[in-house]
């Protein structure tokens, strides 16, 4: 996961990682030939979710990640030639949830076109993450201080709000019990006691990518 000696990582490789799994889920749902895809994501929790702390991920970035290494990177051009290529990235990644959402609503063409959207996103979502991961890390481990990573840390949380309950045992959805361990370590313990006594045991009841009833049952 490279060598960081300004800034911790930690939660950014799991945010990036729990992006992963949850594409993996949703080409899964989407290669389905027993049910209707459409109903599934419309209905489960799992993509309005997956919608809702990408975006947050996305655009805490965008406010107080690459503003803040543009100016200290100023007149770099291959430093901010970089930059630039995260934020196209981005313009392109972020309009396909909508794209997606108008497939799922559409009865007559959405299902033909749904297929193509979600290869799309799993496409290019995966291959940012592991641009980022390759080489925009490094660089805001150079640029940023760790007043300026709390920010972007702050932002994104802010931007979570009211699901912080659902956003940390989504992130720690799925990985090993060594990582979890690691994770937890690094949080202030009334955050992880509320993990382990109430927010993973429901969590794992909300079953995210059970399809819903009519009446989201």
């Amino acid at each position: 996961m490279g060598d960081f000696k300004n800034l911790d990582m930690t939660m950014m490789f799991a945010i990036h990682d729990a992006l992963r799994r949850e594409l993996e889920r949703i080409a899964r749902i989407t290669s389905r030939v027993d049910e209707d895809p459409r109903h599934v994501l419309s209905t489960a929790v799992g993509w309005e979710l997956f919608k809702k702390f990408l975006t947050a991920h996305h655009t805490s970035e965008d406010l107080t990640v690459w503003p803040v290494m543009y100016k200290a990177l100023a007149g770099r051009d291959s430093e901010t030639a970089l930059l630039d290529a995260m934020e196209a990235e981005h313009a392109v990644i972020d309009p396909l949830l909508t794209d997606i959402d108008a497939a799922l609503a559409d009865r007559d063409t959405g299902a033909e076109r749904l297929g193509g959207l979600v290869e799309t996103l799993f496409t290019d979502l995966n291959a940012h993450l592991d641009h980022e991961e390759r080489e925009a890390l490094a660089l805001m481990d150079l640029t940023m201080s760790p007043e300026q990573w709390t920010a972007f840390s702050v932002e994104q949380k802010d931007r979570i709000g009211s699901d912080a309950n659902r956003y940390l045992p989504w992130l720690l959805d799925d990985i090993d019990a060594a990582r979890v361990a690691a994770i937890l370590g690094k949080l202030p313990p009334p955050l992880r006691a509320a993990y382990e006594t109430e927010w993973r045991a429901a969590y794992e009841d909300l079953d995210i990518w059970a399809v819903k009833d009519a009446a989201g049952r």
